[in-house]
């Protein structure tokens, strides 16, 4: 089966340049790729800045993605706080945040849901993880480690579908060598996403691992994509097999 996944850091609807919120910019620009599955981060709750508005909900109830996670990370002054979102077209189970914050650092996470796609005759468990790391260099490193070292990721069979993605802060483009010795797989040529009007880094990233296969990763190009964040959104479209006989 076909899904087409986006990750974004949505910078809770805020330009990237004219540092205005809106909220609808940030609705067209995800409805032009129609992801089936979103991964959203700096989503925020409660917020002044964001009139007050419960942004999973809203981006998921105007994108027609009826199923939703979304768990609170950074508490914003003033009142609110952001986190990250997995929005999708399919029912969203087992959802559990997995704490990455390393001590005297930003709060950070990854947000981890299951679903379940058809194949016919059969269906198949997908594990989805929306990671948001850090700034530093070291602690990357250590909340990647300890992402792979996690449960339920290390209970997982090698065969089960897995996507990982988010806004890895990868300045240095190195962090694809820590995931692929655990069987994970992502595009040979990483797009810059950052920043998004002129990008220079790939700091955002899709990954794959198990019976999943990546046939395209992609950077949003519409002029809205380039507008609507700090960040430019990256759109994969993947393929779900079944297991390896």
């Amino acid at each position: 089966m076909k899904l087409r996944v986006v990750t974004w850091n949505i910078h809770k609807c805020i330009g990237g340049v004219d540092r205005r919120y809106d909220l609808a910019r940030t609705v067209e620009t995800l409805a032009h790729y129609a992801p089936d599955v979103a991964l959203l981060q700096e989503v925020d709750a409660g917020a002044r800045r964001s009139n007050g508005d419960r942004q999973s909900e809203l981006l998921a109830d105007r994108l027609g993605l009826s199923h939703h996670a979304w768990f609170p990370n950074v508490d914003v002054r003033g009142g609110g706080t952001y986190g990250n979102a997995i929005l999708s077209r399919f029912p969203l189970d087992e959802v559990r945040n997995i704490d990455l914050t390393l001590p005297l650092r930003k709060k950070r996470s990854v947000l981890h849901a299951v679903t379940r796609v058809n194949l016919g005759e059969h269906d198949r468990t997908v594990h989805i993880f929306n990671m948001h790391l850090g700034l530093a260099q070291y602690e990357r490193r250590r909340q990647l480690a300890t992402f792979l070292e996690s449960h339920p990721f290390q209970g997982l069979h090698h065969d089960t579908p897995v996507i990982v993605g988010g806004d890895l802060n990868d300045v240095w483009g190195n962090l694809g060598a820590l995931l692929e010795p655990a069987g994970f797989r992502g595009a040979e040529q990483r797009p810059r996403t950052f920043p998004a009007w002129g990008p220079l880094r790939a700091l955002d990233s899709l990954y794959v691992r198990g019976t999943v296969r990546m046939l395209e990763l992609m950077r949003g190009e519409t002029e809205l994509a380039k507008r609507a964040s700090d960040h430019r959104p990256l759109i994969a479209d993947v393929i779900i097999g079944m297991p390896h006989p």
